[in-house]
């Protein structure tokens, strides 16, 4: 095939990559960055759409935050695109952070004992689990144990969800104000050099047109 690597990546190489990109994180940002600058849109949608992206990231819904991301950034008409590069906010780097703050908030306002980070993350992988094993037994004779998936529910995903409202809209909005005036002016330096290009080819096919000798 014309994109196949000519070196395949191992499971290693793709795991590893997850948590520490090729390039170290500092390049990955700067080109999510210079993706969001570049998009075809007003500054305030681009905006709107960072802001679902980066809300989205402080939800327990993994696996579906592109999805989140974009009928948030629909509902509030922003940019799609910009919503999903924004759940970059959302990493292994920063989930650790995200998901303890979170939890312990969460907790707090249900009235739950916290529950510690390391059982938080193991959690959420037991809980894959149970539910794919419940759904293969469906076509077999095993019988569905939601039990465990019960105790997930209520100890960990509703603390989370509920957890990650007020710092998920907080950080929403922060990005939001951040965003738009930088995106603005970027949009507004870019149109100005564009211009200054252009005149630059104008003024030279002038020239030439201008020294050419007459017919």
């Amino acid at each position: 095939m014309v994109f196949k690597r000519r070196n395949p990546r191992t499971y290693v190489q793709i795991v590893s990559e997850i948590f520490y990109p090729r390039g170290g994180w500092r390049r990955a940002v700067r080109y999510v960055g210079h993706r969001l600058q570049r998009l075809p849109d007003p500054s305030h949608k681009i905006s709107r759409g960072i802001a679902a992206g980066v809300f989205t990231s402080f939800t327990p819904f993994f696996g579906l935050h592109f999805l989140i991301a974009a009928m948030i950034a629909y509902v509030l008409r922003g940019n799609i695109l910009a919503s999903l590069l924004a759940t970059f906010a959302g990493n292994p780097l920063t989930f650790p952070l995200i998901a303890a703050v979170s939890m312990e908030l969460g907790s707090l306002m249900l009235g739950y004992r916290g529950v510690p980070l390391p059982l938080v993350l193991e959690a959420f992988g037991d809980a894959a689990v149970s539910l794919w094993q419940n759904f293969l037994a469906i076509f077999s004779s095993a019988k569905a144990d939601w039990h465990g998936f019960d105790v997930f529910w209520h100890r960990v995903f509703l603390p989370y969800l509920v957890g990650g409202l007020l710092p998920g809209l907080a950080a929403g909005i922060a990005a939001y104000v951040l965003a738009n005036p930088v995106i603005a002016a970027y949009q507004k330096a870019r149109v100005a050099r564009l211009k200054k290009r252009f005149a630059k080819r104008r003024e030279r096919v002038i020239s030439r047109k201008a020294g050419a000798p007459a017919e």
